[in-house]
Parts: structure tokens; sequence; C-alpha cells
């Protein structure tokens, strides 16, 4: 079992790395592989809807997304991380997610998700249910803590005083191991929910 976890810092060791590191020793602990990709530091365009990805099955822009793609198809469960600029995620982080779940084609249902926020004080909230967002529309379970999951510091290290936070993330892991562990059974038992047909429904009809 296998956890593809995204780093939306620019920052190589910073707050959000703390975060993140935190859930990699809890994965550890539960016999979950991890694999930790930061892209904040990289340069990544936006999504412009030019629909070539339904051609060729991966992003017109070969850049880290393309790369990431078959990670995710791989992965029983994704971790979003990002500090927050602005009562918002980094957007490199942003436009990483929009391109890398436009243009994949692949079921990522039953795969588990959870987003992890770093901020100095305020717009945790607004960011972590920013980045929720990318699951609830893929059919993917969302796991959860004994809070949100939010950690707090400003300059380099400061999340280590965060004393809950950092509870907060081993709690977020060893549910999210739970989760990943007991759908791979109901998996095996059971197998997949039954699909339906997409019933699209435009706002504005012709």
């Amino acid at each position: 079992m296998k956890v593809l976890i995204i780093n939306g810092s620019p920052r190589v060791g910073g707050n959000t790395s703390m975060a993140v590191d935190e859930m990699v020793k809890i994965f550890q602990e539960e016999g979950i592989e991890t694999e930790v990709a930061q892209i904040g530091n990289k340069d990544v365009r936006g999504c412009v809807a030019c629909g070539g990805c339904e051609d060729t099955g991966k992003c017109v822009f070969d850049d880290v997304v393309n790369e990431l793609a078959p990670k995710f198809e791989a992965a029983d469960g994704l971790v979003v991380a990002s500090p927050v600029y602005y009562a918002s995620a980094n957007a490199t982080l942003i436009a990483c997610l929009d391109r890398l779940f436009y243009s994949t084609d692949f079921d990522k249902t039953m795969k588990v998700g959870a987003s992890v926020v770093v901020a100095r004080r305020g717009g945790c909230s607004a960011t972590f249910d920013e980045l929720n967002k990318y699951f609830t529309i893929s059919n993917m379970p969302v796991a959860s803590s004994q809070y949100w999951n939010s950690i707090h510091g400003s300059a380099k290290g400061q999340a280590a005083k965060d004393l809950e936070g950092l509870q907060t993330m081993r709690v977020l892991a060893r549910n999210m191991s739970f989760l990943i562990k007991s759908i791979a059974l109901g998996k095996e038992k059971y197998g997949l929910p039954k699909t339906e047909e997409h019933a699209w429904t435009n706002f504005i009809e012709d």
C-alpha cells in the first residue's frame, strides 16, 4: 500500500515539510509506503482548458504534472500539503492539482485523500476547504483527524512548537492508514461501488 504526498511549499525543509514528515513516520509504522514530491519550488503553469488531454490521456504541458500522474494512479492515498498564502493554497500547487486531476482519466474512486495546511496565523480553514474539493469531486473518501488538518508556524522550524498541530498530523496519518487498509479489504470482499453514467447538466442550455 502506498501514499503519494505532494508538498506545495517552495521552501525545502520548512514548516510544511515538518508536518509531512510527522505523517511519514506514522505511515512507516503502519507499513504504508510513502513518496514525497515537493513541487512548490517548480515552474508549473496553470490549466488553459485546451482539451488536449482528452485525446492524449495526459497534459499537453509535459512537466511535473505528467510525472505525478502514474504515481497518483498507483497510490492508495494522496496527501496534499500547502502553506497558506492570502487565505489560499500556494498558486503553484493549485496549478498542479487542477491539471493533475483534470488531465488524468483513471478511476480515483476510493483512493483516500487528505489535505494539510500550514499558516502563521489565519487562513487555514479556507485553504483546507479549497484543497478538499479535489477529493470530493473524484469519489475519494477524505481522511479526518482530531482537529482540522492544520499546523502553525511562520519562521522555519516554528511548527515544532505547535504540539497540537503535530499530534493532529499523527492522528491523521493513523486514520488515513486505517481507511486505506479497510478499503482494501472492502474492495477484496465487495468490490467498488456500482457506477452510473455521469449525468451532465448545464446551467444554461441552447
